[in-house]
């Protein structure tokens, strides 16, 4: 199953979470922590928002303008621990996140 986001949502699939501490204990499922680290697998084109024209208290009027996505396929990125939204897409657990919530990008 393809999932193609919207707008300016990421498809993000985590990293695996950690199994072992440095110090060798197992940690078991129930207890290891959500992964903040992934790898973006699709991203949508972009989207618009909107921008304030009139500053003196007047009716403001608004002009809306496309704001492209600048994250890329491929790249691994941290999110916070409890954005976006996740669902299960061809037996694989995903991550839906906006844009603007992806905290950085890990260059290798």
């Amino acid at each position: 199953m393809k999932l193609v986001p919207q707008n300016d949502w990421a498809v993000i699939r985590p990293s695996a979470a950690e199994k072992k501490t440095a110090g060798g204990i197992i940690i078991p499922d129930s207890a290891a922590e959500k992964p903040q680290e992934g790898v973006v697998e699709a991203i949508g084109p972009g989207a618009y928002e909107e921008e304030k024209t009139d500053e003196k208290g007047k009716k403001e009027k608004k002009e809306r303008k496309f704001v492209p996505t600048t994250v890329k396929p491929g790249q691994r990125v941290l999110f916070p621990k409890y954005a976006g939204q996740t669902f299960q897409a061809g037996g694989d657990e995903v991550i839906l996140v906006r844009e603007r919530d992806i905290l950085g990008i890990v260059s290798d």
